[in-house]
């Protein structure tokens, strides 16, 4: 008799254990947080905060102004033909603009030797900046490590 008590509690061990390691695996599955830089009172930048908020990132966010934003841009490898009005880091990577959650997922997930993603001058329609549904064309940069900017990916008007 007693064996089979040991046999259930073990089996009941083993089911609790098949339910617990699921939800671990997600946890260390779970993307990086982004902290952001931004100016003060500047509703795009809140609505890319709220944005990757809604896509499932965990977002900080800090104000800062003027040069210390600059310095920051710098600090982070963003050169100055790829500013825009927020900064990002995630992982070590910069997020420099209205960068869409698919690009710094796929940027996460292919981790290329990079500085990381810009968007420039706040286009309309990217994220955080307009309804996508009538949005501009726009790119995506990546950054290369000497400053150099290529598209990672396209956007076309809609």
């Amino acid at each position: 008799m007693s064996g089979q008590h040991i046999g259930r509690r073990n089996l009941l061990l083993a089911a609790a254990a098949s339910v617990a390691v699921p939800g671990r695996a997600a946890w260390s599955q779970a993307e990086p947080p982004i902290h952001v830089v931004k100016g003060r009172g500047c509703e795009c930048c809140e609505a890319w905060v709220d944005y990757l908020r809604e896509q499932g990132f965990t977002v900080t966010d800090e104000v800062s102004m003027g040069t210390l934003l600059i310095r920051f841009k710098m600090d982070q490898g963003v050169p100055a033909k790829a500013f825009s009005c927020h900064t990002g880091v995630v992982d070590g990577y910069a997020l420099e603009g209205h960068v869409p959650a698919a690009d710094i997922r796929r940027l996460l997930a292919e981790r290329p030797d990079a500085v990381g993603l810009a968007v420039p001058d706040m286009p309309y329609g990217s994220p955080g900046m307009g309804s996508e549904d009538s949005r501009d064309a726009y790119d995506v940069l990546l950054i290369r490590r000497d400053g150099e900017l290529e598209v990672y990916t396209s956007y076309p008007a809609a």
